[in-house]
């Protein structure tokens, strides 16, 4: 098989660690719903105590063996690696100035960029952009824990959920005008709220309190569902709330630019190479005479 066949193939094994990557992830989340019985506590962070450290090892390492895999297949040239690592810095920075002058509720600026960057780059950027934010701001502000690869895998949702928006935004014939950013304004503000929806669950099995608002091995599944609205109604509303003004301000205010300077990188980091067609070759060019003679030229002529 040739060096062309394979790369063409080999996007398909990155998708495949992006696909790996996922279900991890939703059955970290989901399987304590599936056991007979957990070790519940009254306090939160102690949830995932014993499997965080493995799946946040496993984690790092597929988001390691994807950008390998990025490099290798051509689907992300240097360049735009790169300016991943540019964009995980920046938003790493910015989460870094939201824990030392923290904003109300869950109000953060890490929203704006993921969403962006997914919706310009496509969803695979969009995921490592997301996770990789997550993992190297918690480094940066000491956030690490139990909670970190919960993070990751929530804002790496997120990212690779944005480009869902191309097709709206085609049919509505808002590309390019206020309504995309409208429409992403519209995600970002939905994003806050499934971000804490999400969230909850990785610690919400293993606390122990009130039968109306927490979980207990053996009830079913509408009762699960119940509980959890309850619980998120009553405990993380307002302050997802506040998230959601945030994120839509924040696209509102600075999506605009933010999309039309990530556009301007993309179209000078992404082009394709066309090279001569087989049937052109160079040949010696007739000699003239007279004026402007020119002897020995090469000129591009088809085959016969």
């Amino acid at each position: 098989m040739s060096n062309e066949i394979k790369r063409a193939h080999r996007p398909w094994a990155a998708w495949a660690v992006y696909g790996l990557t996922s279900l991890l992830g939703i059955v970290a989340f989901l399987y304590p719903f599936w056991l007979p019985a957990v070790q519940q506590t009254h306090q939160a962070g102690m949830a995932h105590a014993q499997d965080a450290p493995l799946l946040l090892s496993v984690l790092v390492g597929l988001c390691f063996a994807v950008l390998l895999l990025e490099v290798q297949s051509e689907a992300m040239s240097a360049k735009t690696v790169a300016l991943l690592g540019v964009l995980v810095a920046m938003n790493s920075v910015l989460r870094f100035a939201d824990v030392a002058l923290p904003g109300p509720g869950g109000f953060s600026p890490i929203f704006l960029l993921i969403g962006v960057g997914g919706y310009v780059f496509g969803a695979r950027m969009g995921f490592l952009l997301g996770a990789l934010t997550l993992f190297v701001s918690a480094l940066i502000t000491g956030g690490v824990g139990p909670w970190l690869p919960y993070q990751m895998l929530t804002a790496g949702w997120m990212g690779m959920a944005a480009p869902l928006l191309r097709p709206l935004a085609r049919a509505g014939g808002w590309a390019g005008r206020w309504g995309e950013v409208a429409l992403l304004a519209a995600f970002s503000g939905l994003w806050g709220l499934l971000y804490g929806v999400v969230m909850n669950l990785w610690f919400w099995p293993f606390v122990a309190g009130s039968a109306d608002l927490y979980w207990t091995p053996g009830i079913g599944v509408s009762e699960i569902v119940r509980r959890y609205a309850a619980f998120y109604v009553a405990t993380s509303l307002v302050w997802d709330a506040v998230r959601l003004a945030g994120n839509v301000a924040l696209m509102l205010a600075f999506g605009g630019p933010l999309l039309r300077l990530l556009r301007r990188f993309a179209q000078r980091f992404t082009f394709v190479y066309n090279p001569a067609p087989a049937a052109l070759r160079l040949r010696p060019a007739p000699a003239t005479r007279g004026h402007g003679e020119r002897r020995g030229a090469l000129s591009l002529e088809g085959r016969p």
